[in-house]
């Protein structure tokens, strides 16, 4: 691949960008390199934990780590679509309506306990998730590229949540899991922030340019004809897992596809092997299946049964052989 922005490159700011996230995020590099791979993706990312698990430091970071424009809403029960997207305010002075865009017009929008607002509210992302556009008073509104959501959210079994519908959780490439850091970890963190936060100190290292030419560059990495079945045969076999309810759509496929890609550049190889997709699979697919309620009670999780399907499906020959 040539070009001023080529894989080599992609690769090279990854690490970069990892490094950088990693001076407030200790322990997790692979929470940290599935983030930025669903970046390059131009995918959606839900971080789902327990409380002071690192998951609003993990997305300030990764905002702070680029010169972009970012907000953070705290979402709340009482927290009003028009409160995330923007209002319509009368200008007496021209005689019109003007709209005064609201928070989730920025290049990174961190959505703080999202579980925590209604699901009215939470609808209000639906359009500007999917299509990268708000529709409101007959105009539609492009969001800023890149754009991306960040959402954190605490166990749906927590007081005071609501379960995130199945359309809403669709909209996310990725959702990952911070979890506890190990016993080294957690010295760390202690040693590094024991004078305040650092991710206030945190200094960019890519620019907003920078970010869309990696993302051109991925949409140019290959992938082969024997791949793009496996992603299929893989799929297709969540839909005939007897403990699920609900198996992978379509749409699962294509993210899939797209995060094995950027995958592939952030390792920086022009073409796509049977590994991006085995290594990213469960973290782009676990949150679109739905169990059904007997192995939910027997303790299966998404995670296991999408590990299941993968080891399920034979491996392209002509692909392991590279």
């Amino acid at each position: 691949m040539t070009g001023p922005y080529d894989i080599s490159r992609v690769a090279h700011n990854v690490e970069r960008l990892c490094a950088n996230m990693g001076y407030v995020i200790q322990g997790k590099p692979e929470v940290i390199r599935n983030a930025v791979i669903c970046m390059l993706a131009e995918g959606h990312l839900l971080l789902e934990d327990v409380p002071g698990t690192g998951k609003t430091s993990l997305a300030r970071a990764l905002a702070s780590s680029l010169s972009i424009t970012w907000n953070r809403i705290q979402f709340t029960p009482d927290l009003l679509p028009s409160d995330v997207s923007g209002v319509s305010i009368f200008n007496q002075a021209r005689s019109e309506f003007e709209f005064k865009p609201g928070p989730i017009f920025a290049n990174v929008v961190l959505g703080d306990e999202i579980n925590r607002a209604s699901p009215k509210t939470q609808s209000a992302l639906l359009e500007v998730m999917e299509e990268g556009t708000l529709s409101t008073d007959a105009h539609v509104y492009a969001m800023p590229k890149p754009f991306m959501v960040v959402a954190t959210q605490n166990p749906i079994d927590m007081e005071g949540t609501y379960i995130l519908p199945e359309a809403q959780l669709d909209r996310f490439l990725m959702k990952l899991t911070v979890g506890y850091p190990t016993p080294e970890a957690e010295a760390e963190i202690l040693r590094t922030q024991k004078m305040g936060s650092t991710v206030a100190h945190l200094a960019p290292v890519l620019s907003g340019a920078e970010v869309l030419m990696m993302i051109d560059a991925v949409k140019r990495v290959e992938v082969a004809p024997a791949l793009e079945q496996y992603i299929v045969a893989i799929a297709t076999a969540t839909r005939t897992i007897s403990e699920l309810r609900l198996g992978v759509s379509p749409r699962g496929s294509l993210a899939l596809l797209r995060a094995a890609r950027a995958a592939a550049a952030a390792a920086g190889r022009p073409f796509v092997v049977p590994e991006d997709v085995k290594n990213i699979a469960a973290v782009v697919l676990s949150h679109r299946v739905i169990l059904q309620p007997d192995a939910e009670l027997q303790g299966r999780t998404g995670v296991e049964l999408i590990g299941r399907a993968v080891h399920s499906v034979a491996v392209p020959r002509a692909m392991a052989a590279n």
